[in-house]
């Protein structure tokens, strides 16, 4: 080996060589060049001629000479070279210390993704680093630098966190599903995820990370596991009705109607299945009991299969490879406590607003400033919990009104103006005549903003998007290429300036899992639910799109005939026949809401009991006076909910009626969503009217 001499490295290294050449070493504890040793000098030529990120930290003042690659970990940091280590890394010298003292001690130390918070553009930031340090010996063995070999790991640590909160992500939209779901991965079908109504078919057992075969042993014969390779094999979906299965845990046959449906990467390989469905033991089981029941019921039976076939058919194929029926992109994005709070807002607004129209119209002014006061509260807190609203979504099942889309479009204006952000121009187009359709609302505003979301993401330079409504007469031939009858319909066009989309990526836009966004920028399943629902509504979704022309996403609808249903606030609330002395003993914690109910109710006739909480509703119930209704929200402080105070009330005086008020979007939130007789809910906001003759109603129902 030729050792250098005191002329070393006296060319390449690029910028960092020229820096380390030009430097005045004799300013530093090494001394000049010249009086080097020749293991410090070989090491400084090694490092300067490597591509890898390396910095020799010199002597017990851990004094930097590094190479390019190192200058870029710098990044902005002022001039390290020559000065010690404490100084360029004093942010992160306590941690990094002890590392250090340890390489001159001889030992060398590997760490694997290191966090630590440094100053970097002007600005504290966690960045990761997997780095080496380890001793550099001279000629006599002794320790005389210390070499930290790094690479900075900050995106790809990024990326796996934002992958592994997207997998999460999808596994609770999976989990809110009512049938069994798993995800299975490559050709030996490893369990990736599974939800609870999967194990509570199955049986508890080990599955994420086992092959299904060994898994499920127990299905080797069934015909499953062909299925699964099939449909791996082809990329095509399969079906199974009614398919019988028999699992170790539990002795008999079960049945299950089942998916098998291939989730494709972004090269449109198959990379694993997505596997659902549900158990209708049950069902099936009932069927057969009425077969053998009796013979003369044989052909009612035939005919009640044969509906829940053809309406399994139906769903198949809004389900082609899940492909065109999920929602699952907007579930969980208006919370329920989000939603109840603000609900129970609405209920006060309201109720303060009816009964000042009410009291004007008796002429009766005292107190009016005391609604107005409950009013003004409401709204300021309604307005904070706006600001927290990040996109309209339910979880109940599709309600279809008759719906004027061009109002609705123009209703939504400002917040997907907010939405998009103002390098986006937002421009409404709405027909002048529009035809109504019907559809559910909310549902159709979800839709839209979901399409109004991906247009801005197709433009990150700003652009314009187009909101245009239309009346379209479809002939047959026109609407057969998209699948429809021949007909009138609603036209809703979504239309961007944005990147636009080539013909294979239009072809899957609707697929579910399917996305061209970065790792943990999306789901690839807002558009196939989208899909779903206009498919659902008997339209149609059409996309037009090419590279760097934009898109233009078309939603056809139906027409509906019939008239649109006029505003709630079109009407003024009018007050029923009351009661006659009844007792109501009434339970909510929100102050506002309770004094306007207790109020309602005592001016139409009923003595009113109140409590704040379920403890307190129970002391009330356990009491030797008469209640002949409990009027209860659900959601209460205290220790019990509305659902067991009524429970409970109910063991104390049987037959009690109850009505359940609620702030939540489902009826299901009542306990487990069992009612039992003489129990009843109303949600909230509720037109005061409507409370006080429901409550007659129900005592009227009583009396007989």
């Amino acid at each position: 080996m030729t050792i250098p001499g005191p002329s070393a490295f006296q060319s390449g290294g690029g910028d960092m060589g020229a820096q380390v050449r030009a430097f005045d070493w004799a300013r530093t504890p090494l001394g000049p060049v010249a009086g080097w040793s020749v293991a410090l000098r070989v090491t400084v030529d090694q490092i300067l001629a490597s591509k890898f990120p390396a910095c020799l930290f010199c002597g017990p003042e851990f004094i930097a000479i590094y190479n390019d690659g190192y200058q870029s970990i710098l990044a902005t940091k002022a001039q390290a070279l020559g000065r010690p280590m404490r100084e360029t890394w004093q942010e992160v010298w306590p941690q990094l210390q002890p590392i250090a003292e340890r390489a001159l001690a001889g030992e060398s130390t590997f760490i694997e993704d290191y966090l630590i918070h440094i100053d970097r553009n002007g600005r504290m930031e966690d960045a990761w680093f997997t780095f080496n340090y380890g001793p550099v010996f001279d000629e006599h063995g002794t320790v005389i630098a210390m070499l930290d070999t790094v690479m900075e790991t900050t995106s790809k640590v990024l990326a796996e966190r934002r992958s592994r909160e997207e997998r999460e992500h999808q596994q609770r939209l999976l989990q809110q599903m009512p049938g069994f779901v798993a995800v299975l991965r490559g050709p030996e079908h490893v369990f990736d995820y599974v939800n609870d109504a999967h194990i509570q078919l199955a049986g508890p057992r080990p599955l994420v990370g086992l092959p299904v075969r060994a898994a499920f042993p127990e299905l080797q014969g069934q015909g499953f596991f062909e299925m699964l390779d099939q449909v791996y094999a082809t990329g095509e979906p399969v079906r199974a009705h009614a398919a019988p299965v028999h699992f170790d845990h539990a002795p008999g046959e079960r049945f299950v109607d089942l998916l098998y449906a291939p989730i494709h990467d972004a090269q449109g390989q198959v990379r694993g299945i997505f596997a659902g469905g549900y158990d209708v033991t049950e069902r099936v089981q009932a069927e057969t009991e009425l077969r053998q029941l009796n013979a003369t019921l044989e052909q009612r039976v035939a005919e009640r299969t044969l509906a829940r076939e053809r309406a399994w058919e139906a769903l198949a194929e809004t389900q082609d490879a899940l492909r065109h029926a999920q929602k699952m992109e907007a579930v969980g994005q208006l919370t329920g406590g989000i939603a109840h709070d603000f609900n129970n807002l609405l209920a006060s607004m309201s109720g303060a607003m009816q009964l000042m129209r009410m009291r004007m119209r008796q002429g009766q002014t005292e107190g009016l400033q005391a609604y107005l006061d409950m009013g003004e509260r409401s709204v300021r807190r309604a307005a904070s919990l706006t600001q927290r609203l990040l996109a309209f979504s339910r979880r109940q099942t599709l309600d279809p009104r008759p719906t004027d889309v061009s109002r609705l479009v123009q209703g939504m204006a400002e917040m997907i103006a907010r939405t998009v952000g103002p390098a986006v121009q937002l421009a409404v187009e709405a027909t002048p005549s529009p035809w109504s359709t019907r559809v559910d609302g909310p549902q159709l505003e979800n839709a839209l903003l979901n399409l109004c979301i991906n247009a801005r993401d197709a433009m990150p330079d700003g652009g314009r998007l187009v909101l245009a409504t239309d009346n379209l007469a479809l002939a047959e031939r026109e609407a057969a290429g998209h699948g429809l009858p021949a007909g009138d319909y609603v036209c809703l066009r979504v239309t961007d300036t944005g990147t636009g989309m080539a013909q294979d990526v239009v072809q899957r836009v609707f697929d579910p899992f399917f996305t061209t966004k970065p790792l943990g920028q999306g789901t690839g399943l807002g558009l196939s639910m989208v899909y779903g629902f206009v498919r659902q509504s008997g339209g149609h979704v059409h996309v037009d799109s090419e590279p760097g022309r934009g898109t233009t996403m078309t939603l056809l609808l139906p027409r509906h005939l019939g008239a649109v249903e006029a505003d709630d606030a079109d009407h003024a609330p009018s007050l029923p026949d009351g009661g006659t002395g009844e007792t109501v003993l009434l339970i909510e914690d929100e102050d506002i809401v309770r004094a306007l109910l207790a109020e309602v109710l005592q001016d139409a006739g009923y003595r009113v009991l109140e409590a704040a909480d379920g403890p307190a509703g129970l002391r009330q119930l356990q009491a030797g006076g008469a209640i002949d209704l409990l009027v209860t929200d659900v959601g209460l402080p205290g220790g019990m909910n509305g659902r067991q105070v009524a429970d409970a009330g109910r063991l104390l005086r049987p037959g009690l009626q109850v009505l359940f008020i609620t702030g939540y979007a489902e009826a299901s939130t009542v306990g487990n969503g069992f009612m039992e007789a003489g129990m009843e809910v109303m949600t909230k906001p509720f037109d005061i009217a409507a409370l006080v003759a429901r409550v007659r109603e129900m005592l009227d129902r009583r009396a007989t």
